[in-house]
C-alpha cells in the first residue's frame, strides 16, 4: 500500500489530498503509484465519522481481502490513537486531516469514535465486492432466486466440480453420438489436436463468467449462435459446403473467359501450363468442383491455395495470345479471395457454434451440481447481486432496504474493478442522486484509482469502464445540483526522484505510453522525496555463450547448461546481493546497511528462470536469506512430493521406484550409497529386498521398522490423522525442515489443511485423498508483504500494492505472446469466437485477434509501469538475450539515452547509471524488519519444561457468601424455589423501575407482578407493590435511585491474591464519594449494626475492598437496604474492616 508523508510534512500536495478526503463532494482520484492514495480514502472515512456518519451508513469497497484488513486496521488504528491522544496531539491530529481548527466538540466527538466504531453492528463496512455481494445475497436469498444459507467454493472446490461436470457432459456426447452435442463434440475435436482439446476446454472454463452473460444476453446458446452469424456475414443454414456449391456453378464466375486464358495458358511457359492443368481440371468436371476446390486455389495463390496471391499468374507469351488473360485472372483471384474469406468465416461459425453448444452443456451440467449442494462460486456472487439488483419488481424493494442504510460508498483501486462490479456499484448507488434518495443528508461517491496500474485483465478489470463510470457518476451529481470534484495525485512519498525520473523518462515516449495513458497525456511525478539519494542501473542483457546455439526448443533428455544465460544472470544477481551484506553497502536514505529484507526481485511470470533465481540465492556460496516464491503449486513443493510418495509407498510397497524415492527422502534418509547396496543385483522386489536383509545395516533396520509401523495403520485411521501423526509425533516435519529449509512449513500446513478439507466432503481414505490431491493442483498464495528479513521474488502481479528499497526487474527481454483461444467481438465484447486454427482467421477474426493483442500489450506496458514504481531508492534493470522488440528491456534502454551516463557496472560489463546524491536528511528511518532465524536452533529455554505455574486463590462471590445463611441470590441466577422467588422480583422492580419516570412506575410494576410466569396472588403482588414504590417514593431514598447510580452492576478484582467476583444491586458513584447498597428482601430487618448477621458483613467488606482498589480517592460507604420497612443501614469502613478479606 502506499506509504503515508512524514508527519508534520507541510507540502502544496496536501492541499489536493485534503480536498480529496472532503466529505462534502463527491470525488474522482486518479492518483499516481506512491500518492497516498490509500491514505486519502481512509482520511475521507476519518472525517466522515467526524462529521456525524454512522459507521453503518458507510461502504468501502477494496479490491482484496488484504487490502480491506490492512484499510480497518489503520482505521481503527486511528481512532484508538485520538482516544488515548492528549488535547495537544489530538488537536494538531485534527487540524491535519480537516485543514482547521477543531472545537471542544470536534475533540470530544474524536475520542468517541473508537467506542462507536467497534459498538456498530458488523463494525466498520469494509469489504471486498465479492464480501458484500455475499452478505446482500445472503440477506435476500428468496428475491435473488438462490437456495439460502448457499455456501461460496473456493477455488479448487470450484475446479472438482468443472471436472464432474465436464465428464457427465462427454459421456452424454458419446452415448448420444447423432445427438447436437455429440455432433458439436464431433465437430470439435475433428479440428484441433488431443493436447489442444484440453487447452480449449480450460479457456472455455476461464470464461465461464462471460459466456454466462453472453447467453443471457442473448437469450440462450441459440441465440448467441446466431449473433455469431450475424457478425461473421453469414445467413442461417449457410455453411462451407453450401458456400462452395453456389461459388462452383457457371454462372458464379466467367468460364467463357477463363476457357480462353486456359488455353494461351497452355502454349506458354512450364508454370502457366500448371496452371492451366489446375484451371481446365476444375472446370471441366463441374460435379466435382466441390471436391478439387482447394486443387483449383493452388492455381492463384501461394502454398497450395492458403497462401498470398501469386505475384504474376501470366507470362508474356500468355498475354501474347491472349491480351486480357492478366485482368481475367486478377477478377478470378479476386472472386476467389472474397470466396476464401466466406469459406473461413464458415468453417469458424461451425467450429464455435460447436463449442458454444459444448460450453452451454458444460455451464448447465456446473450449474446443476451447483444447485444440489448449495453452491456458488465467486463469479455467482457478483452476477447473483447484479441480477437482484437489476430485477424488476424486486429491485426497487431491496434498493429500498439497502438504501435507508447507506449514505456514502467509497471504491478503492478503482481500475481493477470489472464492469459487472461497477454495475452492482452504480445500482447501489442509482438513488443517491434521484427522487427520494436525493434527501437533505448529503450522500457521496467517492473512488481513487490509477488507469496506469489497471493490469488484472484475467479478472475482466477494465481501463476504459474507469473512464466511463467516472463519466457516470459526474454527470448524476451534477444533476442533482451537488458537488463532484476530479482530484489528481501526482506526488510521490514512496520512490526517490531518481527512480522517477526515469519513469517519466520511459513513458515520454509515444510507444511506451500507448495504453499506459491518453495519446495526449503525459507521465509526470512530483517527487516528495527531494534530496534523496537514488540510483537506477541498467545491466547489459546476458548473451548466449559464443557457439552455443540457442535450440528454440531442446529435447527434455539433455541437462540445461550451465553456463545458459539465464543461469548466468541468477549467479551474477546472488554475488551482487551477497557483496552488499557482506561489505555493509549502506542506504543513504535510511543512514543504514543494505538487508536482505530491502531487496524485491520482481519477474513478469514464474518461469524456470523463477524457479532457477531462488535456488541460486539458497546456495551455500552465497546463503542470501530468500522468502521463497509468493505463490507455489502445491503438488509441485519436493516436501509435499515426498508426503504424497510416502503415502503411495504404504499403500503399495511393491512398487519400487516409488519406494526408493521414499527411502531416499528425508523421511527415511538413505544415502546413494546405501539404495544402491540394497537395490542392486537383488532377486525380488525392493521391499522384499529390504525385509530380507533389514537385520544386516542399522539403516535398513529402522528404514524397514518405520515403514512397518505406518503401513499398519494406514488402513485404519483417517488422512488427516495419518500426515499429522508422520508429521509430528513421527519427527516427519523436522526432517523435512532440515533437509528443505523452513520454507516447507507453508507447503506442509496447506496440505495438512486440504487432508481436513478433503474428510469433510469426502469418505475418509488414503488412496482417495491422494488421487484428489494429485488431480487438483493447488496453488498456494504465500503474504510475502510483511516479510521477515529475506529477498523477497515475486511477480508484478503479486507485488501490485507492495514497495521496496531496492528493486531488481531481471525478466525484461522477453514480451508476451500468447493468444487467447476465444476471441470476442461487439462493443460490448458479447459475441465469442472461435478460430480452430489460424489459416481460417479472415478478416472479422483478424480484427479481433488484432485488437486482443493490442489490449495485451497495452497491459503489458501498464504492467511495467507497476514495476518500475515499486522501487524506493534504487532499481536494477537486467535481462537476457534474445530482446525483443518492444520488451521492457528496449522501452527502459530508450527512456535512460541522454539522462544516464554509461559506467563500469560493479556487477560486471558495461552499463547506464543514474544516480542522485544523498543531499538532505535521511527520511526512511523506520523499524528493522524481524531477523531471520535458524529454525533448527531452539534457545535452551524452549526445551525446558515451563515452572509450575501457582493457582490463584479460590474466587470469592460476596453476592453468594459461604455461611450458616445463604444470601439472596443473584436474579439472574439459576435458583427458582419460591424461597428466592420474592427476592428476585424485587431485585428486578428495582432494576429497571427507577430508569422509568415517576408518574410511569406504578402501572409498570403493577404489570410486571401481573405477569403469569411469577405465579403471584392478588395479595402478593400489592404487597410487593407496595413495598417497592414505597421505597422509591421515600424522599430518604431519592439520590439511591438518581442518575448518578447504576443498578446491578458486576464488578471483578484481587485483594491480597484474592480473586473478588461479584454483582452490586446499586451503585452510586459522585465525584467524592462511592456508595454500594445491597438490598434484603423477605426478612425482617435487625434492631441495630450489630444484629446484622456475619455473612452479610462479610459481603459488604468484600465489596468495600475491591472498591478501595478501584476508587482510592474517594470516601466509601456501604449499605444495607431492608425492603420491609423500608430501612436503610450504613456501614462505615471502620465498622466492616474486620470482616474484610
Amino acid at each position: 500500500m502506499d506509504r503515508h508523508p512524514r508527519r508534520g510534512c507541510v507540502v502544496k500536495q496536501w492541499t489536493d489530498q485534503q480536498i480529496a478526503a472532503n466529505p462534502d463532494m463527491s470525488v474522482w482520484v486518479h492518483a499516481n503509484a506512491g500518492t497516498g492514495k490509500t491514505r486519502v480514502l481512509t482520511d475521507r472515512v476519518l472525517r466522515l465519522l467526524l462529521d456525524g456518519t454512522a459507521p453503518s451508513r458507510i461502504l468501502c469497497i477494496t479490491f482484496t481481502k488484504a487490502a480491506a484488513a490492512e484499510m480497518a486496521t489503520r482505521l481503527y488504528g486511528e481512532l484508538g490513537d485520538w482516544a488515548r491522544m492528549d488535547e495537544a496531539d489530538l488537536a494538531e491530529a485534527l487540524l491535519r486531516l480537516r485543514a482547521r481548527v477543531a472545537d471542544e466538540a470536534d475533540m470530544e466527538t474524536a475520542r468517541q469514535l473508537f467506542a462507536r466504531a467497534l459498538d456498530a453492528p458488523g463494525g466498520l463496512r469494509i469489504q471486498t465486492i465479492h464480501g458484500f455481494c455475499e452478505s446482500l445475497l445472503a440477506r435476500f436469498p428468496v428475491e435473488a432466486g438462490i437456495v439460502p444459507h448457499f455456501t461460496v467454493m473456493d477455488e479448487r472446490t470450484a475446479a472438482e466440480l468443472l471436472r464432474d461436470a465436464r465428464e457427465a457432459v462427454f459421456i452424454e456426447a458419446g452415448e448420444k453420438t447423432d445427438s447436437d452435442l455429440g455432433r458439436a463434440l464431433e465437430t470439435v475435436t475433428g479440428h484441433i489436436s488431443e493436447g489442444t482439446f484440453a487447452s480449449v476446454l480450460d479457456a472455455l472454463a476461464k470464461e465461464r463468467g462471460k459466456l454466462h452473460r453472453a447467453f443471457a444476453r442473448h437469450g440462450g446458446p441459440a441465440g448467441l449462435v446466431r449473433a455469431v452469424r450475424e457478425r461473421m456475414g453469414l445467413k442461417p443454414g449457410e455453411d462451407e459446403e453450401k458456400i462452395l456449391t453456389k461459388a462452383s456453378k457457371d454462372r458464379a464466375f466467367d468460364r467463357k473467359a477463363l476457357a480462353r486464358v486456359v488455353e494461351a495458358l497452355a502454349g506458354a511457359g512450364k508454370k502457366d501450363q500448371a496452371r492451366a492443368a489446375r484451371i481446365a481440371g476444375w472446370l471441366a468436371a463441374p460435379e466435382t468442383r466441390v471436391e478439387n476446390f482447394d486443387d483449383y486455389l493452388g492455381a492463384f495463390f501461394t502454398e497450395g491455395g492458403t497462401g498470398e496471391r501469386f505475384a504474376k499468374l501470366a507470362d508474356n507469351t500468355t498475354l501474347k495470345a491472349c491480351p486480357d488473360a492478366a485482368d481475367i485472372l486478377a477478377a478470378e483471384a479476386t472472386r476467389l479471395e472474397r470466396l476464401r474469406e466466406r469459406r473461413h468465416a464458415a468453417i469458424v461459425v461451425e467450429a464455435t457454434e460447436a463449442l458454444l453448444r459444448l460450453g452451454g452443456a458444460l455451464l448447465k451440467a456446473y450449474d446443476g451440481l451447483k444447485s444440489e449442494s448449495a453452491l456458488l462460486d465467486y463469479d455467482d456472487l457478483v452476477l447473483e447481486a447484479r441480477r437482484l439488483l437489476e430485477r424488476e419488481g424486486i429491485a426497487p424493494w431491496v434498493l429500498f432496504k439497502l438504501d435507508g442504510g447507506i449514505d456514502h460508498i467509497l471504491v478503492d483501486e478503482a481500475q481493477d474493478t470489472n464492469p459487472d462490479q461497477w454495475q452492482v456499484i452504480s445500482k447501489l448507488a442509482s438513488e443517491f442522486f434521484t427522487g427520494a434518495g436525493a434527501r437533505e443528508e448529503l450522500r457521496t461517491v467517492f473512488a481513487v484509482g490509477d488507469v496506469k496500474q489497471s493490469i488484472f485483465s484475467f479478472q475482466r478489470a477494465d481501463p476504459a469502464a474507469f473512464g466511463a463510470m467516472r463519466a457516470y457518476f459526474a454527470d448524476r451529481v451534477q444533476a442533482a445540483a451537488q458537488k463532484w470534484r476530479d482530484v489528481p495525485l501526482e506526488r510521490s512519498f514512496r520512490s526517490a526522484p531518481a527512480i522517477l525520473k526515469t519513469v517519466d523518462r520511459v513513458f515520454a515516449a509515444a510507444a511506451a505510453r500507448d495504453g499506459v495513458v491518453g495519446a495526449n497525456e503525459k507521465v509526470t511525478h512530483d517527487p516528495a522525496r527531494r534530496g534523496q539519494a537514488g540510483r537506477v542501473e541498467l545491466w547489459p542483457a546476458e548473451a548466449p555463450v559464443d557457439g552455443v546455439e540457442v535450440e528454440p526448443w531442446a529435447l527434455p533428455l539433455k541437462q540445461a547448461r550451465a553456463d545458459a544465460p539465464e543461469k548466468r544472470l541468477a549467479r551474477k544477481m546472488a554475488i551482487q546481493i551477497r557483496k552488499w551484506l557482506d561489505s555493509g553497502e549502506r542506504l543513504p536514505s535510511r543512514n543504514r546497511a543494505i538487508r536482505p529484507g530491502d531487496i524485491l526481485v520482481l519477474v513478469r511470470r514464474r518461469n524456470i528462470f523463477f524457479d532457477e533465481l531462488v535456488r541460486t540465492f539458497k546456495l551455500p556460496e552465497y546463503n542470501i536469506p530468500v522468502a521463497g516464491t509468493d505463490r507455489m503449486v502445491l503438488t509441485n513443493q519436493l516436501a509435499v512430493r515426498d508426503l504424497i510418495a510416502f503415502g503411495r509407498c504404504v499403500l503399495l510397497p511393491e512398487d519400487d521406484l516409488n519406494l526408493a524415492v521414499v527411502l531416499k527422502s528425508p523421511l527415511i534418509g538413505l544415502d546413494d550409497d546405501a539404495l544402491f547396496a540394497l537395490a542392486h543385483d537383488r532377486p525380488s522386489s525392493l521391499w522384499e529386498a529390504l525385509a530380507a536383509r533389514r537385520r544386516e545395516r542399522e539403516d535398513f533396520e529402522i528404514a524397514f521398522a518405520t515403514l512397518s509401523r505406518w503401513l499398519a495403520r494406514a488402513d485404519y485411521v483417517p488422512p488427516f490423522e495419518f500426515y499429522a501423526s508422520l508429521l509430528s509425533p513421527g519427527r516427519g516435519r523436522e526432517r523435512l525442515i532440515a533437509r528443505l529449509g523452513r520454507e516447507v512449513n507453508d507447503p506442509i500446513d496447506e496440505f495438512l489443511n486440504l487432508a481436513l478439507a478433503y474428510e469433510k466432503i469426502h469418505a475418509p481414505s488414503l488412496e482417495g485423498f491422494l488421487h484428489w490431491i494429485e488431480a487438483g493442483g493447488t496453488d498456494i498464495k504465500r503474504d510475502l508483504e510483511q516479510g521477515r528479513d529475506e529477498v523477497r521474488v515475486m511477480t508484478v502481479h503479486g507485488a501490485k500494492g507492495l514497495q521496496a528499497p531496492i528493486v531488481f526487474l531481471p525478466d525484461t527481454c522477453q514480451v508476451p505472446d500468447k493468444d487467447r483461444a476465444l476471441l470476442w467481438l461487439g462493443e460490448e465484447d458479447d459475441v465469442p469466437l472461435w478460430p480452430p486454427r489460424r489459416a481460417y482467421e479472415e478478416s472479422v477474426a483478424r480484427e479481433a485477434r488484432e485488437a486482443q493483442r493490442r489490449l495485451r500489450d497495452q497491459e503489458y506496458r501498464r504492467l511495467l509501469y507497476v514495476a518500475l514504481t515499486r522501487a524506493e531508492d534504487r532499481l536494477y534493470v537486467a535481462g537476457w538475450a534474445p530482446k525483443k522488440a518492444g520488451s521492457w528491456y528496449e522501452l527502459i534502454e530508450a527512456g535512460l539515452q541522454g539522462l544516464a551516463a554509461p559506467v563500469s557496472l560493479e556487477a560486471g560489463g558495461e552499463g547506464l547509471r543514474l544516480e542522485d546524491a544523498q543531499t538532505a536528511d535521511p527520511d526512511k528511518t523506520g523499524k528493522p524488519l524481524l531477523p531471520v532465524s535458524d529454525a533448527r536452533k531452539l534457545p535452551a529455554w524452549a526445551r525446558q519444561p515451563a515452572p509450575a505455574e501457582s493457582l490463584p486463590s479460590p474466587t470469592l462471590a460476596p453476592s453468594r457468601p459461604e455461611g450458616a445463611e445463604p444470601a439472596m441470590r443473584s436474579p439472574v441466577g439459576k435458583d427458582s424455589g419460591p424461597r428466592f422467588q420474592r427476592g428476585r422480583i424485587v431485585h428486578r422492580l428495582l432494576q429497571f423501575l427507577p430508569d422509568l419516570a415517576p408518574a410511569d412506575r406504578s402501572s409498570a410494576c403493577r404489570r410486571y407482578l401481573a405477569e403469569s410466569r411469577h405465579a403471584l396472588t392478588k395479595a402478593a403482588q400489592q404487597a410487593i407493590a407496595k413495598e417497592v414504590l414505597a421505597l422509591l417514593e421515600a424522599e430518604t431514598f431519592a439520590p439511591l435511585f438518581g442518575p448518578d447510580s447504576r443498578a446491578e452492576v458486576p464488578i471483578i478484582g484481587e485483594v491480597n491474591g484474592r480473586v473478588i467476583a461479584g454483582q452490586v444491586d446499586r451503585l452510586l458513584v459522585t465525584e467524592k464519594t462511592v456508595l454500594v447498597i445491597d438490598y434484603k428482601t423477605g426478612r425482617e430487618p435487625p434492631a441495630s449494626v450489630e444484629a446484622i448477621p456475619e455473612i452479610y458483613l462479610r459481603q459488604m467488606a468484600a465489596y468495600m475492598s475491591l472498591l478501595s482498589k478501584l476508587f482510592p480517592e474517594r470516601k466509601k460507604r456501604a449499605a444495607l437496604l431492608w425492603t420491609d420497612g423500608p430501612n436503610l443501614m450504613p456501614l462505615n469502613e471502620e465498622f466492616l474492616h474486620p470482616y474484610a478479606p
